[in-house]
């Protein structure tokens, strides 16, 4: 698998993955995430205009697309607990993968800290499978942080330290 930046060629790719996890996360009892058509394409497009947003191909297929950016971020000023350090962090949000695709995910995380030390990430408290993913690859549950718009989500911190 590679990781690259993602063009507006893709969008339309990643456009059909969001809806896939989206469907995904409403059949695994997620019903209170990624409402509302979310990440808009709007979003998605400023992403890649920013650089932001990374694909996971392999064979030409593109089977996941995140964000990554280096911190900090607003979002994370704030948190009902304790991150695992005050070091610099890279981000990432908005990590969907196509259909039920194994290995991905943990090749965006190894992606991403290769870029920093120190990963932060969150999640909504309705997403088992993201969870389990986080926790299976190290992340260590940090405490709660609170979205722009008020809504709470379970953050989490790897360090290569």
């Amino acid at each position: 698998m590679i990781i690259r930046p993602a063009t507006l060629s893709d969008l339309e790719s990643l456009l059909t993955i969001y809806e896939t996890a989206r469907q995904f996360m409403r059949e695994s009892g997620n019903l209170n995430q990624w409402t509302g058509g979310y990440p808009p394409a709007s979003l998605v497009t400023q992403d890649i205009q920013n650089g932001n947003s990374f694909v996971c191909e392999e064979d030409g297929q593109i089977l996941g697309v995140f964000c990554y950016f280096d911190g900090p971020d607003p979002t994370y000023d704030y948190i009902e607990g304790a991150w695992l350090n005050d070091r610099p962090y890279g981000v990432i949000h908005r990590i969907a993968v196509a259909a039920h695709r194994r290995g991905v995910a943990a090749a965006c995380y190894d992606w991403a800290l290769t870029r920093c030390d120190d990963l932060r990430i969150d999640t909504h408290a309705d997403n088992r499978p993201m969870q389990r993913s986080l926790q299976k690859y190290g992340f260590t549950p940090c405490g709660t942080i609170y979205l722009a718009n008020g809504d709470p989500r379970i953050a989490y911190q790897k360090s290569n330290e």
